[in-house]
């Protein structure tokens, strides 16, 4: 059964940082693309970030300069390093893994989601 576990949630104060971390298991996604994905209270899912199989990045416009995508293949792992954070980025982050080896940010282009880790930015 495939699983990814989003971790490192919490609450920060604006100007703070964050790390999360998204651990995959029963499959490998070496080939894949992997992304994160932001929902706030009452909006649609949004795309933050994503990195292709071999690295290669995309973020929202709104988050470029800010927050770092990274992977580690040999350990299954996505990371989202998230710096300046504002109010405005206060949502349910996800990890998602797609079905291409190249970043998207289309979620229909993603077959797994993790269960979602909540960031809250307070002013």
């Amino acid at each position: 059964q495939v699983q990814l576990v989003e971790s490192g949630g919490g609450v920060v104060q604006a100007g703070g940082s964050l790390r999360l971390s998204c651990a995959a298991s029963g499959r490998t996604f070496s080939s894949n693309a992997m992304g994160w994905f932001r929902q706030a209270p009452g909006k649609e899912h949004d795309f933050v970030a994503a990195i292709s199989w071999s690295g290669t990045t995309g973020y929202a416009n709104s988050v470029k300069g800010r927050f770092t995508i990274s992977r580690d293949n040999a350990k299954n792992t996505v990371a989202l390093q998230m710096n300046s954070l504002k109010p405005e980025d206060t949502a349910v982050y996800y990890c998602a893994a797609g079905r291409s080896p190249y970043a998207r940010s289309n979620l229909a282009e993603y077959d797994y989601w993790g269960q979602g880790t909540q960031v809250t930015v307070s002013s």
